[in-house]
């Protein structure tokens, strides 16, 4: 294993404080990121189980627009390449909030998710969406299987990356899928988080940081094959898998050797690809503190725009407190009130930006940069702007 950037140590990073936990410890994990030089995939150490970050959750996926529209999207290309007709039975696994099922529902498929978090997954029955409360494995799948019979179409979307035991997830993958179906991954793709400096995207709940050559090699693990790839923007760049069993595969997509060259040229199955990034990171640490120092020192007013998991690896990593950030703002009712993990700052609702008009609002999930600057439209009414801090700080002005 050789290091690729350490980030010292920081709480899980949807551990959000509520007032009354604010005088007792907190606990924080070592934060380093490393690659394994025999297979490339880079990872962190599953120092946090699962269980502990997804009973209950503190994301719901639905209070994304653009993130509810890819999930439209995704449905409407599985159609296609799948075909979603009456007979069809769809499972997704970490469904959330049911917000790509809802979608699924609508054209009248059977499906069914698969969903850790207890409070998410209860939302996800509410607005109708059938939803099982339990993790994914080999033996759980089955009994899935063994219920409601194989499924043509199983999804399983910005999850890969959250699970200690890839191999044992991916046979229930293989568990859930029919024998001639279909399975589709998507999860950040370490090419992009290496060449835009997305360190924040470094956090406890993923595990590891995947490749199309290491993820070949993780669905190879239970029995599935890569038969396709889609490079996408979502989370700063992603990459969809598309696999099938061993069995019913056949040959692979150009796409997948197109990527995998691509990653070669990057020198991802090298050290020399990854010999850089450590000092970028703490490029981006000094650019921001820099920014936020200069503008407490002239008396400006900033504060945050969203409370995302990457959020909280990029506070803690820079040591933002709120002397430099008063408070961010979230659009999950679920965070307000209480304080982001490590740092402390205070989660308040949306309308807190139009009261106090601040001269400065920090967006923490600049991966929305297109959807949250349309979002923020109204900051310009009283000449505040925007920062984006990844790939590199950036200060624009809204447009009127």
């Amino acid at each position: 294993m050789a290091s690729v950037v350490d980030l010292g140590a920081t709480p899980p990073c949807e551990s959000f404080l509520a007032a009354d936990q604010l005088d007792l410890p907190e606990p924080a994990y070592p934060l380093h990121l490393r690659v394994c030089t025999d297979c490339w995939l880079a990872q962190i150490p599953p120092l946090i189980s699962p269980r502990e970050t997804f009973t209950q959750y503190a994301y719901f996926s639905s209070y994304s627009t653009s993130w509810v529209e890819h999930a439209r999207a995704f449905v409407d290309e599985a159609a296609r390449r799948v075909g979603l007709g009456p007979g069809a039975f769809v499972v997704e696994v970490a469904s959330n909030d049911g917000y790509l099922l809802r979608h699924v529902v609508e054209r009248g498929v059977r499906c069914l998710g698969i969903e850790p978090s207890v409070n998410v997954g209860a939302a996800a029955r509410e607005a109708g969406v059938p939803t099982r409360t339990e993790f994914l494995s080999e033996e759980s799948g089955a009994a899935v299987r063994a219920e409601h019979g194989p499924a043509g179409l199983v999804v399983a979307n910005n999850v890969y990356a959250h699970i200690p035991d890839v191999v044992g997830f991916t046979r229930g993958l293989r568990a859930l899928v029919a024998d001639d179906g279909w399975v589709s991954v998507e999860v950040q793709h370490l090419l992009t988080l290496i060449e835009e400096n997305q360190y924040d995207t470094i956090y406890h709940e993923h595990f590891q940081y995947y490749t199309v050559a290491s993820a070949m090699r993780a669905l190879a693990s239970g029995g599935l094959t890569l038969v396709d790839v889609e490079l996408l923007p979502t989370h700063g760049g992603s990459v969809r898998l598309w696999a099938r069993p061993a069995e019913a595969a056949g040959e692979p997509a150009g796409s997948v050797a197109d990527v995998l060259a691509r990653e070669k040229a990057a020198g991802l199955r090298e050290l020399s690809g990854y010999a850089e990034f450590s000092a970028r990171v703490a490029k981006v640490r000094r650019d921001l503190l820099a920014f936020l120092i200069g503008a407490a020192e002239r008396g400006q007013s900033v504060v945050g725009y969203g409370a995302p998991g990457k959020g909280s690896t990029l506070l803690n990593h820079c040591g933002i407190r709120p002397d430099l950030l008063a408070y961010t703002v979230d659009r999950n009712p679920y965070k307000h009130g209480r304080f982001t993990p490590g740092t402390r700052i205070p989660v308040l609702p949306p309308d807190r930006l139009a009261a106090d008009r601040p001269d400065y609002v920090l967006v923490l999930p600049w991966n929305l940069r297109a959807e949250l600057t349309e979002q923020l439209s109204f900051v310009h009414e009283w000449g505040g702007r925007l920062v984006f801090p990844i790939p590199e700080l950036s200060i624009v002005e809204v447009a009127r």
